[in-house]
């Protein structure tokens, strides 16, 4: 009996880990793994590069929304790009996070005034040195051919909600749109029925992540209404700076004790931005516990640690090698198979 119940052990322990093998078959499968199943994962947070990935401690080192950008943040072991996506003038979409080419090229004007052959002739600027780059502006098909199986990729849609069916039918097309997240801000009952009704109209096979800012919602059953309604894998959750002199001491209302209890019962992530807002105090959409507090002020405790011990199991991040070291090397992340694990050389800071 007892070598029965052995051998049905040994068969069910060899079939999840053929399941799991199967999921992480390539590096994008076993990211997904971890964002899909957030309950398992509650030891590991996720680091995305925000637009692509092109700064390094408080240097710009890559043309934003660059593919050199994103080759860097899948070397670091980010597990998620995100990228923003606007339209040429002949529909097209691209990658582009302002409506002017003039800051991020070499080019001048709008961009939904250039055909995509024309914006093909524009290069990428490294912003702050003034390089240019032997980069084009990318379409979003090539950003995800480039992505494809390595990384996630987080879209950040300029354009109007409906434009997201287009933007998925590009991944489909590619036969990668579970590796794509799409995001929306929501607010009231009536928000969350228009962006379901949107969403419902695209179908499956997408990952769609909910926004919720402190500014309009401060009450963990909304979250809960949003988790349920969407299915929700992650609810990224926005804690405006009360002013420019303040640190918040608890997360504000939404990483309340209460945000972490639904996450669990939700089995989704909670999502928190630690990148700056341009023209804005450090730490804008953070409570003040910013980039820059890591950074500038050398307390990557005070803000990757304060994030994940208020229930973030991903971070977004305009510092992704910054965060991806210090929260490995103080027990936040857990090393995928084909990782090693970090030195025992905890940060102090």
């Amino acid at each position: 009996m007892r070598t029965t119940w052995l051998s049905l052990l040994l068969s069910a322990a060899l079939t999840v880990s053929l399941g799991h093998a199967s999921a992480g078959e390539t590096r994008a499968g076993q990211i997904l793994d971890r964002f899909e199943h957030a309950n398992q994962w509650r030891d590991h947070v996720m680091v995305v590069a925000h637009r692509a990935g092109s700064m390094q401690a408080g240097k710009t080192l890559y043309a934003e929304n660059s593919i050199a950008a994103v080759e860097a943040s899948i070397v670091l072991g980010a597990e998620i790009v995100e990228v923003d996506v606007r339209r040429s003038k002949d529909g097209q979409y691209v990658v582009m996070h302002d409506s002017w080419l003039d800051r991020t090229t070499n080019c001048k004007g709008e961009v939904i005034k250039r055909t995509l052959a024309e914006l093909k002739t524009c290069r990428l600027v490294i912003e702050g040195t003034g390089a240019v780059t032997d980069e084009p502006v990318s379409t979003l098909r090539e950003m995800l051919m480039a992505t494809k199986d390595r990384i996630l990729v987080n879209i950040d849609n300029k354009l109007d909600v409906d434009s997201l069916a287009g933007m998925i039918a590009v991944a489909r097309d590619l036969g990668m749109a579970e590796q794509v997240i799409v995001k929306e801000n929501l607010w009231n009952p009536e928000r969350i029925a228009a962006v379901k009704a949107a969403m419902s109209a695209i179908g499956s096979g997408f990952q769609f992540m909910p926004i919720i800012a402190d500014d309009a919602v401060r009450d963990a059953g909304f979250a809960e209404k949003v988790g349920g309604a969407f299915s929700a894998p992650a609810i990224e959750l926005i804690n405006w700076r009360a002013g420019a002199e303040t640190l918040t001491e608890t997360g504000g209302p939404l990483f309340s004790p209460r945000m972490r209890a639904a996450a669990i019962r939700g089995d989704w992530h909670i999502w928190a931005n630690t990148y700056a807002i341009v023209n804005k105090p450090g730490g804008f959409i953070a409570g003040g516990r910013g980039d820059e507090l890591a950074v500038l002020a050398s307390l990557p405790r005070e803000t990757y640690g304060f994030w994940a011990e208020r229930g973030a199991t991903i971070i977004q991040t305009d510092e992704p090698k910054l965060a991806i070291d210090w929260l490995a090397a103080n027990g936040y992340r857990v090393p995928y198979p084909d990782e090693a694990r970090p030195a025992n050389t905890a940060s102090i800071n």
